[in-house]
């Protein structure tokens, strides 16, 4: 990985190559004309900034340590998603307006071009007009809030720009009501990482209920830690797809299905790789099952730019299901 670069003022005063991280471009208290020239400036120039994008993707983050970490999973899932990459990586509300920004292209950004966007004053009311002028013509716009998304992406002003929006309730301060918000705020294109971390549970569950005895489900039991929402989202698809009770609780990290003549449980210790795969009446089974990391969900939410309809039903399963929390 590239050291990152601080974009706090004093240090944004160098122009030039890094042999381990391609180019770093600051420029501090400039303008979205300015930062346009030196992009054409880049590619005529230098010849690193690739054209083969297949999305731009905004990511709108709280602060600079925020910024970096999405910049991170960003490169990593554009490997697979060549794609311009803009941070909105917000300075300080109460300051004078000003618009620092920095440029990355090459060795560790992958198949991206970043632009990170400093916004400061009043800028932090205009992000959507700030962000405008670097959308690439002709291609798909997606918008993904790492923590802290808005209450209805769908109506935010970044998010009117892209037709898919991607938010992440792991990280929120509350994430059980942050989850169960994004069903009152659901519109086609909205989809949460927390969905992504649980794609290999429900492709588990799913291989296990087109096993004989084909009996229905009863009821189902999903346990883990208080706060994770990709449980409280797989409680809610059980809910939706089974029709059957289904309970969530604290303790140890499992599902259960319960049929009329078996059980059928998926158990891994919190922070382990290995899962085991426990069933009536045969021996219990290992299987890797590692919990997934930011960047890998977000290459999987990116393959798909379409309404996301099982996901919707997930959300709206979460009524249905039973909560034994403690206090």
């Amino acid at each position: 990985m590239a050291q990152a670069v601080a974009l706090d003022p004093p240090e944004l005063a160098h122009t030039g190559k890094d042999p381990s991280s391609g180019m770093i471009v600051d420029l501090p208290d400039t303008t979205t004309t300015d930062i346009s020239k030196k992009l054409v400036e880049l590619r005529e120039q230098n010849g690193v900034i690739t054209l083969g994008h297949v999305l731009t993707l905004v990511v709108c983050t709280l602060d600079s340590s925020e910024a970096e970490l999405a910049i991170e999973a960003a490169n990593h899932a554009s490997h697979e998603h060549p794609c311009r990459v803009i941070v909105l990586a917000r300075g300080d509300r109460n300051s004078a307006t000003r618009l620092d920004a920095q440029i990355r292209v090459g060795g560790d950004a992958g198949g991206s071009e970043v632009i990170v966007l400093r916004l400061f004053g009043e800028l932090f009311n205009h992000e959507s007009s700030v962000v405008t002028p670097f959308l690439l013509p002709d291609i798909p716009v997606v918008a993904w809030w790492p923590a802290g998304a808005p209450a209805r992406p769908a109506e935010d002003s970044v998010g009117k720009l892209a037709i898919r929006r991607i938010t992440d309730a792991t990280f929120g301060p509350d994430p059980l009501n942050a989850i169960r918000a994004r069903k009152e705020s659901y519109t086609p294109g909205d989809t949460d990482l927390c969905w992504s971390r649980i794609t290999y549970w429900r492709a588990l569950l799913t291989s296990a209920l087109d096993e004989p005895p084909h009996e229905p489900v009863e009821s189902a039991l999903v346990s883990g830690l208080r706060e994770e929402p990709a449980l409280d989202i797989l409680a809610g698809w059980l809910a939706a797809r089974l029709e059957c009770p289904v309970r969530r609780e604290v303790g140890e990290l499992k599902v259960e299905l319960h049929r009329e003549n078996e059980t059928f449980a998926i158990i891994r210790p919190q922070h382990g790789r290995t899962a085991t795969l426990r069933r009536t009446g045969h021996p219990d089974k290992k299987v890797p099952l590692a919990r997934r990391e930011t960047d890998e969900c977000l290459a999987e939410d990116l393959r798909r730019l379409d309404a996301d309809e099982i996901y919707e039903e997930a959300l709206a399963g979460l009524e249905l299901v039973t909560y034994d929390l403690p206090r």
